[in-house]
């Protein structure tokens, strides 16, 4: 015996899972009576029978007889819901359908989803959408797929297959094999892209009858039916009348019955409780809608959606695991499954930034993607960012200022964190997209390496060039004063200066525009400097030029910098360098 398996479909926001999925269901409800199809929580079973009635011809075409007894979609196509939809170890779904509008091509959320579904090793298909909006097209939905396909107009038909091609390039450019599904030779080696159009419902057969395919060829052994204790994941937490809270959740092994003990992953601890009521809604029954009607039933089997009514469900959190066990067996299995939580939500590296997530799945799959870009965590945790989250973002920025964030997705912020936030200028980024999380983040990261480059550079000698104006000597000597124009760069009290020829000159005094003491002055000024140990007439004349003595450890610190630098800056260093290389021919090299 085998069960269905679990399918998810995965996207871009705007690429049209949530009406690809209504096609479907849309399609099963019309290709057989009323009833047939079966909605369980957040999930959609189609039956052999609809799937007989939907692929016929192709499954005939293919001599592929039917062995499963369904394909169970879950319905929750929301992509920050995909996220969490997870189970330790990888993705929850057996396959995935990854839907890509065809005049669109990938999106920062189809990139996310191909790499998680990539981390996971989950198998998918490319469901390649919209088809009816290529201008021109002609829907037949009387004849197969790639029958129409041959029937457009041969213009048509050349900007289908170029549109079709842009996206076997991208998915080459990411290290995958794709090509159109009735042109691949090695399911293992080949990703199919389907044509479709979740309006007309053209290629919705062909979708099925891949998805039917793939499962009974590929993946038998998984699909085996397990008689023993549920396992599941918490998708939702819910208030129902006459209930309290209740959980939804997807089975994917196992029986859960009425009465059963079941253990809970937490936070901080397990919840271990007893199933009161197990529910279904009513057939064709929007699980959506407040007003969903529901049965009791006494048992489900894997692969299904159910509410659960337990008492104590008020602390559970979406994606923690659960598990249904004997009584006496519920300690053993509380250690087991709280090693799986706290597998993820872990003190991860010595240094690092500080993540948080709206569950556990989603905050399983930040950290896989935050691993792949290099970027390590210091503290991974679910749920509201409170003050005390806020406290360890400024902890990690003592240690490593690029650290100093906290990087959340599909979470809120409680009131005394924003009031410390606010506080403490403490960098916060939230997305529902973890690819716009990291991108931001990395942006951040740029930014923050650029103003502290800018203030090191701030801190060296940088180099000036100025010449000391005739007829503007106001003092000799004791020290010298003078009038001089900058030429080049700008000059800083304090810096040390030096003449045409390298010769020292000891250090700039005040600097004065407009009998205003400035601090420093920058090219095209005429201040009035005063220069110790000079005199005007012994070490220098009037019209001289001067320079700032650039000491040779700030030289080769610009050096690094000098993407900072403007040309003009540039090319007072290089005369600087020549002169004192004059002397020293390896200077700041």
């Amino acid at each position: 015996m085998i069960r269905q398996p679990v399918i998810t479909i995965v996207g871009h926001v705007d690429h049209g899972k949530t009406s690809l999925l209504d096609k479907i269901r849309g399609s099963a409800v019309t290709a057989t009576e009323a009833g047939k199809i079966t909605q369980a929580i957040g999930a959609s079973i189609i039956p052999a029978s609809s799937l007989q009635k939907i692929c016929g011809h192709l499954l005939e075409k293919l001599k592929l007889k039917l062995t499963i007894p369904g394909l169970l979609f879950i319905d929750t196509p929301g992509h920050a819901a995909f996220i969490n939809l997870r189970k330790r170890g990888g993705a929850l779904a057996d396959i995935a359908v990854l839907v890509v509008d065809i005049n669109e091509g990938f999106k920062p959320q189809t990139l996310e989803s191909i790499e998680i579904l990539k981390s996971d090793k989950t198998p998918f298909i490319v469901a390649v959408n919209k088809l009816d909006l290529i201008s021109g097209w002609q829907t037949d939905t009387t004849v197969p797929l790639v029958k129409n396909i041959e029937q457009q107009h041969e213009r048509i038909r050349q900007i289908f297959e170029m549109k079709l091609y842009e996206l076997v390039g991208k998915f080459y450019e990411l290290g995958l094999q794709a090509d159109r599904f009735d042109r691949v030779s090695d399911f293992t080696k080949q990703l199919a892209l389907v044509p479709v159009s979740a309006f007309t419902g053209e290629g919705i057969p062909e979708l099925l009858m891949m998805l039917t395919g793939l499962a009974q060829r590929y993946l038998e052994q998984q699909l085996l039916i397990v008689q023993g204790a549920a396992k599941g994941t918490i998708l939702e937490i819910k208030e129902e009348k006459g209930f309290g809270t209740t959980v939804d959740a997807i089975i994917y092994d196992g029986v859960l019955r009425v009465n059963d003990t079941l253990v809970i992953g937490g936070l901080e601890k397990p919840i271990v409780t007893k199933v009161r009521a197990l529910l279904e809604p009513e057939p064709l029954t929007e699980m959506r809608v407040k007003k969903a009607k529901f049965r009791n039933v006494r048992e489900v089997s894997a692969a299904t959606g159910v509410k659960i009514a337990a008492p104590g469900l008020d602390g559970a959190v979406p994606g923690m695991p659960m598990r249904s066990c004997e009584a006496r067996d519920a300690a053993t299995v509380s250690v087991d499954i709280q090693k799986e939580v706290e597998a993820v939500l872990v003190h991860t590296d010595d240094e690092g930034v500080i993540i948080k997530a709206d569950a556990l799945g989603s905050l399983e799959a930040l950290i896989v993607l935050l691993r792949e870009k290099g970027i390590p965590i210091k503290t991974a945790s679910v749920g509201k960012v409170s003050k005390k989250d806020v406290a360890e973002v400024d902890v990690a920025a003592q240690k490593n200022p690029f650290y100093g964030v906290l990087l959340g997705f599909n979470v809120e912020l409680l009131p005394d964190a924003v009031t410390l936030i606010a506080e403490k200028k403490t960098k916060v980024i939230i997305h529902e997209v973890i690819y716009h999380i990291i991108e931001q983040y990395e942006k951040w990261k740029e930014e923050k390496k650029k103003a502290m480059e800018i203030a090191q550079l701030d801190l060296l000698v940088r180099g000036g060039k100025f010449r000391l104006l005739a007829g503007y000597v106001f003092r000799q000597n004791n020290p010298a004063v003078a009038g001089v124009e900058i030429i080049m760069g700008r000059i800083k009290s304090g810096e040390p200066i030096m003449t045409a020829q390298g010769k020292k000159l000891g250090v700039l005094g005040a600097i004065q525009e407009d009998k205003e003491s400035v601090p420093f002055a920058e090219r095209g000024a005429q201040p009035a400097v005063s220069m110790a140990d000079v005199t005007i007439g012994r070490q220098v004349k009037e019209g001289d030029i001067v320079y700032i003595d650039v000491p040779e450890d700030h030289f080769r610190k610009m050096k690094e910098l000098k993407h900072y630098l403007n040309k003009d800056d540039v090319e007072l260093l290089k005369e600087i360098a020549e002169i004192k290389r004059k002397d020293n021919p390896v200077w700041g090299v």
